[in-house]
């Protein structure tokens, strides 16, 4: 299993630099950021830092959006650093949440994300797409490589991801959702022609590597990851209103908890604290990121890798960053390596 490290991209953009290192010498693989222009920092001009301050890591916004940069711009982008730095990327893409909303527009269609999908990765590889009805070709990229991720929950964007894309991001680390949604991708991808194994599969939650497994210390972690509750609650809202609360087409698991949501600051986005967040039950925090002593890490993580996935993402938004990303190093990746 590899493992990776979401960030966002706060300022001081040297403090994301050095956590970045810092997971490379953990034995990380993957370094990962949020991608909203108006909340942060842009990332891929971060990326470019990372890149330059890291020899082997590779890097990606978990998630981009095909609606904030043209498509010709974004495989441009990803190109340039796989030209400086040795196809070291990987384009994490979904219909964008806050980067969208926050701009005032709607997230993006499925329908717009799957051509997305198709021309960004074929620009960035040296091919040519069609952008807006007119062909284009970059003349420069002769070696490019870029795999293109995407991240879902619902079956139609479960379905699209097993149709296109060349991994699967899934936002939560609850065994029974994640064995649903990647038996719902690998039959979309065996449906449309293409090997299933072939997807590689992504999990990013939040971890919190505690001392012991007290009381005390377990509340203290659940407090700091509780935000990842209402993100994940603010997809959900959108299946539920496109079908139903109890329409079968998505796990009541999945939908229940949301139920004394009422309505979404993302200004706290993704930040420990967030009063959006008060509704999200222990239940949820406890199923849905990895918490407690490394042990218990390494426990929930073997059963995940048991369901097919091959990459663990630690969210590190809380007050221990440093000491997770240590504590990975020293007990969980080893382990599951």
């Amino acid at each position: 299993m590899d493992f990776g490290l979401v960030l966002q991209t706060d300022p001081p953009a040297s403090q994301v630099v050095g956590l970045m290192r810092r997971a490379e010498r953990n034995g990380f693989r993957y370094g990962w950021t949020f991608d909203s222009a108006v909340l942060w920092q842009e990332p891929f001009v971060i990326y470019s830092q990372i890149l330059a301050n890291t020899t082997k890591l590779h890097v990606g916004p978990m998630v981009t959006n095909p609606g904030t940069r043209t498509w010709e711009v974004t495989a441009s982008t990803f190109a340039t650093l796989n030209d400086m730095y040795g196809n070291r990327t990987v384009c994490g893409i979904g219909r964008g949440d806050s980067a969208m909303r926050v701009a005032g527009r709607k997230p993006n269609t499925l329908a717009r994300l799957g051509e997305a999908i198709d021309v960004i990765r074929d620009l960035a590889e040296g091919r040519e797409a069609e952008v807006d009805g007119s062909p284009i070709r970059i003349p420069w990229i002769k070696n490019g490589k870029l795999p293109v991720w995407m991240a879902a929950y619902g079956p139609k964007a479960l379905a699209l991801a097993g149709q296109k894309a060349d991994g699967f991001i899934l936002q939560l680390a609850d065994p029974f959702l994640t064995e649903w949604m990647v038996k719902a991708v690998r039959e979309a991808a065996r449906d449309a022609g293409r090997d299933p194994d072939a997807l590689t599969i992504c999990v990013a939650a939040p971890a919190y590597v505690t001392a012991d497994d007290s009381p005390q210390a377990l509340a203290h972690a659940r407090d700091q990851c509780r935000w990842f509750g209402g993100m994940v609650g603010n997809h959900v809202a959108d299946l539920v209103a496109k079908y139903g609360e109890h329409s079968g087409m998505v796990p009541e698991e999945l939908t229940a908890y949301i139920k004394d949501r009422h309505g979404y600051d993302y200004s706290h986005h993704g930040r420990a604290g967030n009063p959006s967040t008060d509704f999200v039950p222990d239940e949820i925090i406890d199923r849905f990121c990895l918490l407690g002593p490394a042990e218990a890490h390494v426990e929930k993580l073997r059963h995940l890798k048991d369901l097919g996935v091959d990459q663990f993402a630690v969210y590190a938004m809380h007050d221990d960053r440093e000491g997770t990303v240590d504590a990975y190093g020293t007990g969980v990746v080893p382990a599951l390596r």
